[in-house]
């Protein structure tokens, strides 16, 4: 890919790089809220819409799986057309499927509407960090222009919950989704002046076949794993589903190795730190996602705040992984990247098993604090493993190499979502089974609707059993998070070791 060079020579102690980031820093918290935006409004949302379990689960992760699914595709149609070009217009229908979703009258509108907003937040993302990554060509101010990037990401996901617990106070449901309307309108007016486009002299053609793989490979397997995780009828379906994501799976992957210019360059896989990178970023955005999934809940249906409390008692999880991601880059001018990384991971290790202890008999301070020290120690991982996974590829791949850690990114999440959030509720219903309605037996908020229907004493023991069975469902997800994290810090010990090792040659260390 080439560029003019009145479009690429910015100028690097002028304000206009710094005020470019602050118009693609738009978006990047936007999308990053959008993910988690409904867990406090899901209460309210399905008393209004009279969502079931498994609705309220598609309405959560439609979003995630569609971004996982296309982020791909959007990342290389990047590449060819132009970036600040694929920005705006993803923004523009961003906009409109939010619009659709503030007034959806069904659970399956809503779905529908969160599936198309998945669409246009697959062009929003590898758009901004693609650009981002052209804009700053100087390493230390790319660095800290990534840092910041993915402060906005991963801090945005952490305060959804919390922007949508204050919106839910004067409004109603809907209102957490009208966000993306003022954000769309100040990047639509100053994007095309302070964003420079990068596209090709001659934008080559897109392999349609590569797109329809990638999506038949990709969504077919998420899909599998909902299904089976859920463990609801015969497992065949998602067996079939799973079967048919493998085969064309296969088939896209031999198609990009085979090509001269592929959809999605493997290659970049037989670099290690690429894929060790990758792989650690999904992880953690899965337990991540998992457990504020469970967490925003406990904190309504089990503690009875109101969404705004329950915000309030989120926030502290948002700060610390700004905190986290932030103090990374000057954290390495004294400790490496292993240590930070490793580090970062036992700590969230710990902090993920606070929650194991907690019996919510000792109020939120258990949560906040298991909350607060999963999201300071996943920053460094976030940080760095991002900018690692941009800065392994040419500038002119950045598009492609931006799609795939936000591919890993959202798919951990939309996983964590639909996995952890399938882990929690079957705890839940297996500890209720025989106590109650199948409704109660469903979610504690049908448990909730039944006590209301009886007397005293019954409405009380009720309660008091699906209060349990939720905590039980989240003592079991933190388990599952403890380990993953746990996992993850010996992964990163040893990968550091060996490349160590292998650049100790060379004179250099990670």
């Amino acid at each position: 890919m080439s560029v003019t060079t009145a479009e690429t020579d910015l100028p690097r102690t002028s304000a206009r790089p710094w005020l470019a980031l602050a118009i693609l820093a738009l978006p990047t918290l936007l999308v990053a809220l959008d993910s988690n935006v409904l867990f406090l409004a899901l209460p309210r949302l399905t008393a209004d819409l009279g969502a079931s379990s498994v609705q309220q689960l598609w309405v959560t992760d439609a979003y995630g799986f569609m971004v996982a699914g296309l982020v791909i595709t959007m990342g290389s149609i990047g590449d060819r057309i132009g970036r600040r070009k694929l920005l705006m217009a993803g923004m523009a229908v961003f906009a409109l499927a939010s619009l659709a979703c503030a007034w959806a009258t069904s659970p399956i509108m809503l779905i529908v509407a969160r599936g198309v907003q998945g669409m246009a937040g697959a062009t929003l993302m590898p758009s901004t960090l693609a650009l981002i990554t052209n804009i700053f060509r100087d390493d230390k101010q790319r660095g800290k222009a990534i840092s910041i990037w993915a402060t906005c990401t991963f801090t945005g996901a952490a305060l959804g919950p919390v922007l949508g617990g204050v919106l839910l106070v004067p409004f109603w449901w809907g209102a957490v989704f009208l966000l993306a309307v003022p954000v769309a309108a100040v990047v639509l007016i100053a994007g095309p002046i302070l964003l420079p486009e990068f596209r090709p002299e001659q934008a080559k053609r897109l392999d349609f076949v590569s797109v329809v793989l990638s999506l038949l490979g990709i969504l077919p397997v998420v899909y599998a794993i909902k299904v089976l995780s859920l463990g609801n009828g015969s497992p065949v379906p998602g067996l079939v589903a799973l079967a048919v994501g493998l085969v064309f799976g296969t088939a896209f992957v031999r198609r990009q190795l085979k090509g001269d210019d592929p959809l999605l360059d493997l290659r970049l896989f037989a670099n290690s730190s690429f894929t060790i990178m990758l792989t650690a970023l999904a992880l953690a955005g899965m337990v991540l996602a998992g457990t504020a999934l469970n967490v925003t809940q406990l904190l309504q249906t089990v503690l009875g705040f109101s969404p705004l409390a329950s915000a309030l008692w989120f926030v502290p999880m948002g700060l610390c992984m700004a905190v986290g991601t932030m103090s990374t880059p000057a954290l390495m001018r004294s400790i490496t990247p292993r240590t930070a990384i490793t580090g970062g991971m036992l700590l969230s290790a710990v902090g993920a098993a606070v929650l194991i202890l907690v019996n919510g008999e000792h109020g939120a301070w258990p949560i906040v604090l298991g909350t607060a020290v999963i999201g300071l120690g996943a920053g460094p991982m976030f940080a760095l493993g991002i900018g690692l996974v941009v800065g392994s590829v040419p500038p002119e791949r950045a598009g492609s190499a931006a799609s795939m850690a936000e591919t890993a990114n959202y798919l951990g999440g939309a996983l964590g979502l639909a996995v952890l959030g399938t882990i929690g509720s079957a705890v839940y219903s297996s500890d209720m089974s025989g106590v109650g309605s199948d409704q109660a037996q469903e979610t504690v908020a049908g448990a909730a609707a039944e006590a209301a229907q009886l007397g005293a004493d019954a409405s009380a023991a009720l309660l008091k059993t699906a209060h349990a069975a939720f905590v039980s469902g989240l003592n079991t997800v933190a388990a599952v998070s403890t380990g993953v994290f746990a996992l993850l810090a010996v992964l990163a010990g040893i990968y550091f070791q060996r490349a160590a090792r292998s650049s100790a040659g060379s004179g250099s260390s990670d």
